[in-house]
């Protein structure tokens, strides 16, 4: 048995990012402000740590920093967020990161393209290269996508195994032409560029699975109903031992979750790790990689989907899985994992623990431990020294701030079904009778909400409302049963638990009916205008941040892309697609609205919202609309937040006589 852990103070901190400045303190903007540090990897000698830190906007800045004491970190790649965005970094050597670019723009035919980069940088900001192909004034078509890095290939220093996406080049006739096109798999030296191929380019290429020491395994090929149209169904065919042919492994329905999904693979075991629905919920198996195909149950969980597998170190081996039920729980297959997770437990009780990256001999790992009342911190794990070495915390905005506690609950719906749901109270508060009250539905439709820090829930309840957010039927993760339709086909019985919500928020007192409002973000937001539609008497005030209000509309946005049949299909046909949109109602909708909407959201189009104000207006409703011209769906800006915040506030106070 491991002895016990010994915590230390903090190792070392960046100043540029927690020397704050001593300030009375602002809950829109503390609770609005960007995470202080995202993505942490640790370095494969496990000497550095690689974060990404906010600059103003959307901008960013990736962070180098070594773990010797009184070490400064050092900036090695900054993208400024008008378009690029950095999205992630991967250390692939001791001096060198690969990091993701991102970029939205708009496209006067197929309105929003987003493309994605993948660069790699010395840890000093030295020696920046482009990993993904090159596009030139004679490629035929766009590469929107910039590949992955699938094996870091932690024994070659600085190459990795990466997917590439390969388009016509019209030099064809001469040696700089080709007729190529689709995803392959390259082998690609991230400090000179040179390339080899590994799998060849395939149209109907989709991912390619490692067996993390090099190989590839598995891919997954696209099937069509037409040439340009996608039927949801993936094939995946497998490597055997030692051969370079493929073989039929297994046939995957991403709409509906029938077939196996193969996520990673053990080598040592030759199988792979996949999910696969059991009794109308996913479970883990594992399938043989040889002529038998073996199938084997790994974990099934009889309430909830498990869906998340655990992997760590540099060859991302599998050593556990994890569901949600009230809270997130893991199942772990390695005894020596298992135990190490229980000693943090003891050091760090009431938190939920991952391992987040570990050095490539796994004696130095990053480990991250949160709540509900806990934004985050980062910890460094000396496996050898058995110390726990706290690090960086997630939201240095928050440090020391009272934060709520996130209770499980379940209330009755209106056929008598028990919804799940979590309740939020405001800091220090003994009990919700008589608070001000908000139902928050979250997005989707096919999501859940999870125990846990809430920075949009934390914001409302530390100004005085409990905060209920029902996981709706119609919300993913715990079967299909649960799932039904879907809250779009379904809607009728979504929005009749999410007013059941409120009903029930009511009946306990915790809220005078007066001041009950509803909030929501995307399907949440929809959620709340659906809402206001079908019974205008339960919430008095109604804020709905990016929603859809026009079903037609929403399957119209994806017309030029080859998921247009399958959003369709999922959005449906028939009376519902009327019936089931806020904009087409906006009549009997008899509170005052706020919505947000950024004018880049390419998941729902900003005309959603302002169609749905207008005929508010026109109907002699309230509404105002918030609008930034340069923000996506995720309004992933301070500035913004921290508007939409303090704004979202004073809506909710003045529309319940607060």
């Amino acid at each position: 048995m491991l002895r016990e852990l010994t915590v230390v103070a903090a190792l070392c901190a960046a100043p540029s990012l927690f020397a704050q400045e001593v300030r009375s303190f602002d809950p829109p903007a503390a609770f609005g402000a960007r995470q202080s540090v995202s993505d942490l990897r640790l370095s494969p000698d496990g000497q550095r740590v690689s974060y990404i830190a906010p600059t103003d906007g959307q901008g960013s800045v990736v962070y180098t920093l070594s773990l010797d004491k009184g070490a400064r970190p050092r900036a090695a790649l900054r993208a400024a967020g008008k378009p690029d965005r950095l999205t992630y970094c991967n250390w692939v050597s001791n001096e060198r990161l690969a990091c993701e670019v991102y970029a939205l723009v708009k496209d006067p035919t197929y309105g929003f393209l987003s493309f994605s980069r993948l660069v790699a940088v010395n840890a000093d900001g030295s020696n920046v290269q482009v990993l993904s192909r090159r596009d030139s004034q004679y490629s035929r078509g766009l590469q929107l996508g910039g590949g992955e890095i699938i094996d870091s290939l932690p024994e070659q220093d600085g190459a990795v195994l990466m997917t590439r996406v390969y388009v016509p080049d019209d030099r064809i006739g001469t040696r700089f032409g080709s007729s190529t096109k689709g995803l392959g798999v390259d082998w690609v030296d991230t400090r000179d560029l040179t390339v080899k191929q590994v799998e060849r380019p395939r149209e109907d290429a989709t991912e390619y699975i490692t067996d993390g020491h090099g190989t590839i395994r598995i891919v997954g090929l696209r099937q069509k109903v037409r040439e340009s149209q996608d039927n949801g169904i993936i094939d995946y065919l497998y490597h055997p031992p030692g051969s370079r042919e493929w073989r039929k492994l297994s046939d995957y329905n991403y709409t509906d979750h029938t077939g196996f999904n193969p996520h990673a693979v053990d080598p040592d075991l030759n199988v792979a790790y996949g999910f696969k629905q059991k009794d109308g919920r996913q479970a883990l198996y594992t399938v043989t990689l040889d002529a038998s195909l073996r199938e084997q149950l790994v974990y099934a969980n009889p309430e909830v989907d498990v869906d998340e597998l655990i992997r760590i170190g540099r060859h991302r081996h599998v050593v556990g899985a994890s569901y949600a039920t009230d809270t997130r729980k893991p199942v772990f297959f390695a005894p020596q994992i298992q135990q190490l997770l229980a000693s943090f437990q003891k050091a760090l009780p009431n938190q939920l623990l991952r391992i987040v990256d570990a050095s490539g001999d796994e004696n130095r790992m990053l480990l991250f431990a949160g709540s509900d009342a806990d934004p985050g911190v980062y910890y460094i794990f000396d496996r050898k020294a058995h110390q726990l070495q706290t690090f960086l915390v997630v939201r240095a905005a928050l440090e020391g701030v009272k934060l709520a506690t996130m209770k499980s609950i379940r209330y009755p719906s209106v056929d008598g079904v028990m919804v799940p749901g979590y309740l939020t109270l405001p800091p220090g508060a003994e009990s919700a009778r008589g608070l001000p009250a908000i139902v928050m539905p979250h997005g989707g439709p096919s999501a859940r909400d999870e125990w846990g820090f809430d920075w949009l829930s934390q914001f409302f309840a530390s100004r005085g409302f409990a905060v209920l957010q029902p996981n709706f039927r119609g919300s993913s993760g715990y079967g299909d049963a649960w799932f039904r339709d879907q809250g779009f086909k379904s809607w009728q019985l979504a929005i009749g638990d999410v007013l059941s919500a409120g009903r029930w928020l009511v009946s306990q007192g915790v809220a005078d009916p007066a001041k009950l409002g509803i909030v929501g973000w995307s399907y949440g937001g929809y959620a709340a205008l659906q809402s206001a539609v079908v019974d205008p008497s339960v919430f008095k005030a109604v804020v709905a941040i990016a929603p859809v209000t026009d079903l037609a509309a929403l399957k119209e946005q994806y017309r030029h892309w080859s998921n247009f049949e399958l959003e369709s299909a999922f959005i449906g046909q028939g009376a519902h697609i009327h019936e089931g949109s806020p904009a087409e109602h906006a009549d009997k909708i008899k509170v005052p609205v706020l919505l947000f909407h950024g004018g880049f959201d390419r998941n729902v189009h900003i005309e959603q919202s302002k169609r749905m104000c207008e005929r508010l207006r026109a109907a002699g409703g309230k509404c105002e609309l918030v609008t930034w011209e340069d923000l996506d769906h995720y309004l992933d800006d301070s500035s913004a937040r921290t508007q939409m915040l303090r704004k979202s506030d004073e809506f909710l106070r003045v529309a319940s006589g607060m």
